[in-house]
């Protein structure tokens, strides 16, 4: 069953967080994170009405810490890149389409909130393993941060339990390392390392791999570079 964990990453207004905190509750969920938040104060008790032990029992952690812990994280965002050759914001998903995909997760789930004037920044989604967009209409696509939340907890309420135990943050996390080392040994050109990674991270993150599945991707990039370095002779079973 998913751990999920809602993030608010420098929040700038108390009565936004206290909003937060209440959406939260009303979907049943009570795991509230916050990064580096504005001073709370009676206004954010104010909004949160009766949630106030999900604001109260916030946790005060740093982005490197939430990526750390986290099996899956998940950056919300109105800014999306307009093609798929442009990795960074692409491919997205809306919060039904985010379901089917955390509803596997044996593990934690860390869904980010940006800034409410400016949202999350690159560098933070980039480190991200998926990207969630709330489909709102042209004419006013900027929603009040507590209703984007809401609408994302409204999607994930009462996940089904999974049924197979997937590959956590730690293992997938090693596999891309493993297939940057293996980039260098293909000399797989510099400037676009980077960006072919990110589209791993990308890919990895919506299929769901299990642990066996992560196993054999190792093997098959360890049998590679076996040939690379014994070219023409034969490898043992």
């Amino acid at each position: 069953m998913p751990e999920i964990a809602i993030v608010l990453v420098e929040p700038l207004y108390e009565g936004n967080v206290g909003s937060v905190a209440r959406a939260m509750k009303n979907f049943g969920f009570t795991r509230l994170v916050l990064v580096d938040p504005c001073t709370l104060g009676d206004e954010a008790h104010a909004h949160a009405s009766h949630a106030l032990d999900v604001l109260e029992g916030a946790e005060r952690k740093s982005l490197d810490e939430v990526y750390a812990e986290s099996d899956l994280v998940v950056a919300t965002t109105g800014e999306l890149s307009k093609s798929v050759c442009t990795s960074m914001r692409m491919p997205y998903y809306t919060p039904s389409e985010i379901r089917s995909i955390v509803g596997e997760v044996d593990g934690r789930v860390s869904i980010l909130f940006g800034r409410e004037n400016w949202g999350l920044n690159n560098d933070e989604v980039s480190r991200c393993d998926l990207i969630c967009t709330i489909p709102t209409a042209e004419i006013y696509p900027i929603m009040n941060l507590s209703h984007a939340v809401a609408v994302v907890c409204y999607e994930l309420a009462h996940l089904p339990r999974g049924t197979y135990r997937l590959a956590g943050k730690t293992q997938r996390e090693a596999l891309i390392e493993h297939f940057g080392n293996f980039l260098a040994r293909i000399e797989h050109p510099d400037h676009k390392r980077a960006n072919t990674l990110l589209m791993l991270r990308r890919v990895l993150g919506r299929t769901a791999l299990t642990t066996r599945e992560v196993t054999t991707f190792h093997g098959l990039l360890r049998r590679t570079e076996w040939h690379l370095d014994h070219p023409g002779e034969e490898q043992s079973p």
